[in-house]
């Protein structure tokens, strides 16, 4: 393939990445939309409630159709979309459901609807907004990032196709001279002389210009003999850059796509879900201590609210978006030119320049993985204070319910408690400046697995290459007669993942409900798959600890990525009629 058609190829790619980048940073804005305008609703939702508690029966009813029926905008379109994935649009539809068999007139309630439930979406929504803000501005930083790697693999692999055709011009020049010699060596072995007067003259007047054109003809071939050794040499080199740099890539990539856009979710949700808890609880609490004949709808409505859990609605909307947050395919080495060779070379001269570089690589890494582990200690420290400062228990509100003398008793025991004490403005500086610091360090963590990813890929790629070289032999064969021995007994070499996996479902799987149409947890697949693409069987043994929809997601997500589907589409509704 040629050098622009390859590079052209590799841009495209590079602009699709891009692209893919831009909409991922779009589906984040997104949900900060859609969740603001939950929170809104919410609000919303909860001051009508207090406004219409005197008449609560028609009213109520009216409430919750209005909300059931009313006609939204295409932004609303998508939040009911959303609706059927995310917890806490699962509890905004049983709170609905619920407020339809509510009935009842109380001033209490109207007083925690006005003064505690609505503040508290209030503090969420502008809570989510900063956290989105900070956690895009992360995102961005990572993306520039990635996109300074890939632009730096371009860089390196546009100097490796600019070498290899300095040495194959060179070849080229060289073959030239080699011609020439061998012609200039022919032609002297064809002149004969005619008498002996006219071999007089040849010895006297053309010998010495004969040897001086071969004494030119073998200087020049020298010369480019010399000439096509250093270009080579040069060309082997930059070829080594570009598997390192393309094995670095790779492993930036891979480490984004699976690490890092699931550390942003999890910075854009940092204490949403705690908070839309304690908020939730605390209309529980209210609502349970009014009448005990409710506890049938108000525990559905308790259930959903202790289901709020943020890694559940993380991987529902990774999964959702399945085509902006799944990563890339890796990028493989593109022959140049008839060069095949997709491998770092660890021969001689080569060999102790790479084992000194090897060598040089597994200090700096030592180095920063003990960095980065104290910077990692420190970032987790801090998400463990603010995860005490969001998950609270304060949603207690039983003593509005004591009986007392007049309404302004009830009022000030609670709701002019929750946000009249002094130490509130305190708390929440406190917990800005507490979020400020776990991003600067997160920021810092994140960077620092960064180089360390991008390092210790070329690391293991050139220790990998330093092994192989002792034993690539012994192994090549081994190999072959390993390959032909399975192939005569199936036919075709099944891969491993798909064998084990199939064999631990055969095993503990075929009772287990909703088999292959639960999805398991995402990050449980990506661990069994990189377990798998690493060689490793981790399904090996008798052990029932993995989890069967995880386990039946890594084989879906293994034929979901095939390059021809596992049964053509003209055989496909024989099958399904067989079935």
């Amino acid at each position: 393939m040629e050098a622009k058609t390859i590079r052209f190829l590799y841009s495209q790619r590079c602009k699709e990445i891009r692209a893919q980048l831009v909409e991922q940073l779009k589906c984040l804005d997104q949900q900060c939309e859609l969740r603001v305008q939950l929170l809104q609703d919410l609000q919303d939702f909860f001051r009508k409630k207090a406004e219409i508690e005197v008449d609560y029966s028609r009213n109520l009813e009216k409430l919750a159709e209005r909300f059931l029926t009313k006609t939204r905008s295409t932004k609303d379109h998508l939040l009911k979309k959303e609706h059927s994935i995310l917890s806490p649009v699962n509890c905004w539809n049983l709170l609905l459901l619920q407020v339809k068999r509510e009935s009842r007139d109380h001033a209490t309630l109207s007083d925690l609807y006005l003064n505690n439930i609505i503040p508290r979406f209030a503090q969420i929504s502008e809570d989510s907004g900063r956290l989105f803000k900070k956690s895009k501005e992360v995102g961005v930083q990572l993306q520039e990032d990635l996109m300074k790697v890939l632009n730096e693999l371009y860089t390196v692999m546009k100097t490796y196709h600019m070498y290899n055709t300095d040495s194959m011009n060179a070849e080229s020049k060289l073959k030239d001279a080699e011609k020439q010699e061998e012609k200039q060596m022919g032609r002297s072995d064809r002149q004969t002389p005619r008498s002996p007067d006219t071999l007089s003259s040849i010895k006297t007047d053309e010998k010495p210009v004969r040897r001086s054109s071969v004494k030119k003809i073998e200087k020049m071939k020298e010369k480019r003999q010399a000439k096509y050794t250093e270009n080579k040499l040069k060309a082997i080199k930059a070829r080594n850059e570009y598997l390192l740099a393309l094995e670095a890539t790779n492993s930036c990539v891979f480490k984004y796509y699976i690490h890092d856009l699931s550390d942003i979710i999890d910075c854009c949700d940092l204490g949403y879900h705690a908070s839309l808890h304690r908020a939730l609880r605390t209309y529980l609490s209210a609502e349970q201590n009014v009448e005990t004949s409710k506890h049938s709808g108000m525990e559905t409505l308790e259930g959903a609210a202790e289901s709020l859990e943020a890694n559940g609605d993380k991987q529902k909307l990774m999964e959702t978006y399945n085509n902006v947050f799944c990563p890339p395919a890796r990028f493989d080495f593109q022959s140049h030119m008839g060069d095949t060779r997709g491998v770092v070379c660890a021969q001689q001269p080569l060999e102790s320049e790479l084992l000194q570089r090897c060598q040089q690589l597994q200090s700096r890494l030592s180095t920063l993985k003990i960095e980065n582990e104290e910077v990692k200690k420190t970032m987790e420290a801090t998400l463990s204070t603010i995860q005490d400062m969001v998950t609270v228990e304060d949603y207690d509100v039983s003593e509005c319910f004591h009986h007392s003398n007049s309404m302004e008793s009830v009022k000030s025991t609670f709701s002019e408690s929750y946000l009249s004490k002094p130490s509130l403005a305190k708390r929440r500086a406190n917990q800005q400046e507490t979020e400020q610091f776990y991003f600067t360090k997160l920021k810092e963590f994140l960077e620092g697995r960064s180089l360390i990813t991008k390092l210790e890929a070329k690391h293991d790629l050139i220790d990998k290459t330093m092994g192989e070289s002792q034993k690539s032999d012994c192994c090549l064969a081994s190999g072959r007669r390993n390959s032909a021995l399975r192939k005569q007994e199936s036919g075709e070499v099944i891969p491993l993942m798909v064998e084990s996996c199939i064999r631990f479902i055969s095993r503990h799987g075929l009772q287990h409900e909703g088999i292959f149409r639960v999805s398991g947890s995402q990050v449980e697949v990506n661990d069994i798959k990189n377990a798998f693409e690493r060689g490793e069987d981790p399904l090996a043994g008798d052990q029932n600890d993995h989890d069967m929809d995880s386990i039946a997601g890594v084989l879906k997500l293994y034929f979901r990525g095939l390059d021809h589907a596992l049964f053509p589409k003209e055989v496909f509704h024989d099958i399904i009629s067989c079935v």
